[in-house]
């Protein structure tokens, strides 16, 4: 018990150190923010659950101490919990069916773990939920949140201008369009940018306690992550709020866009899947992740190969077409 309370502390004060890094202004502190919730996330897979909270409790009264409550809440709801939820998660299991009975050994009840997809949907649920909380921190209804968001992008904009509407921002003619933009987009971006952090801090400390021998389930394949069904009505339903001019439609619309990148993390699943066995793979595999960090939009097609894996069933088509004839 001694042990997990110390690592929990050293977790928590170096993911409170990540979380502050952004204090400084640099852009280098930008991707220490974004990692903040991994050492949460390792105490937790490396030692327990336990460990991972009082890692976030920890480093979310530090915060609160050095720069007030809001630093308290925003790392608590924004990181702390959520890294301490998965790492929760990922360390579920039940047991399994009884194996070895047919070969004649022993019988041994094998675990069965949380699966990754769904960690996966958890990872864009909360992911979802941290942006939302944002908005509604700004305001109840649409206007307010919009006039909040269009405030932040102007100081951001025009800084030696005291976000003056009219006054030119950096690099256009047209201010006030351009930042229009920006506040129509920024939930969405937000929530796509939250959830893939989340699931590459998750992937992270898995791969490093796993490294360190302190990994207690084994690796999963994550090629073969699946979601549940009810998970593809989720994303109607929110794509078909998000055309909605209220605040519904801005938080569905944040929602969505979760949803959304959560199939493109499995469509990159079913490219691995497809893919296995042919000559070309690490050419193929590696011209999509380069195109989707270089362009973006390239992530689009991968959202549909989830979707329609979820749908049809993609994988399972492509194993029986390479399982060998049956023999009589």
């Amino acid at each position: 018990m001694l042990q997990i309370g110390l690592v929990g502390i050293g977790a928590g004060a170096a993911a409170a150190l990540l979380f502050a890094s952004v204090t400084s202004g640099t852009w280098m502190s930008v991707p220490l923010f974004y990692i903040a919730p991994l050492p949460i996330m390792i105490a937790g897979l490396g030692w327990s659950h336990w460990s991972a909270l009082v890692a976030a409790v920890g480093a979310s009264a530090a915060l609160g101490v050095a720069f007030g409550g809001t630093f308290f809440i925003a790392f608590l709801a924004g990181a702390g919990l959520p890294a301490w939820w998965l790492g929760y998660l990922a360390l579920l299991a039940r047991p399994g069916n009884e194996t070895g009975a047919q070969s004649g050994t022993a019988a041994s009840a094998a675990l069965e773990w949380y699966p990754p997809g769904r960690l996966v949907v958890w990872a864009a649920v909360l992911a979802a939920l941290v942006v939302i909380s944002g908005l509604l921190f700004i305001g109840t209804d649409a206007e307010t949140v919009r006039a909040g968001l269009n405030k932040s992008m102007s100081a951001m904009l025009r800084p030696e201008t005291g976000a003056v509407p009219g006054t030119p921002v950096p690099g256009t003619d047209k201010p006030d369009r351009v930042i229009d933009f920006l506040v129509m987009a920024i939930p969405p971006a937000a929530a796509v940018i939250a959830t893939i952090t989340s699931v590459f801090n998750l992937w992270l400390a898995g791969r490093i306690v796993t490294f360190s021998g302190r990994m207690t389930r084994p690796w999963p394949a994550l090629a073969e992550i699946e979601f549940p069904k009810g998970f593809s009505v989720a994303l109607a339903v929110s794509i078909a709020l998000s055309f909605l001019d209220s605040l519904v439609g801005i938080v569905a619309g944040a929602l969505s866009a979760a949803i959304l990148m959560a199939y493109g993390i499995l469509g990159f699943a079913v490219l691995h899947s497809l893919t296995h066995g042919i000559r070309a793979r690490a050419f193929v595999l590696g011209g999509v992740y380069a195109s989707v960090m270089v362009f973006g939009w390239p992530i689009l097609a991968l959202c549909l190969l989830g979707i329609s894996e979820t749908a049809f069933g993609l994988r399972a088509r492509a194993a029986r077409k390479r399982a060998p004839p049956a023999r009589f």
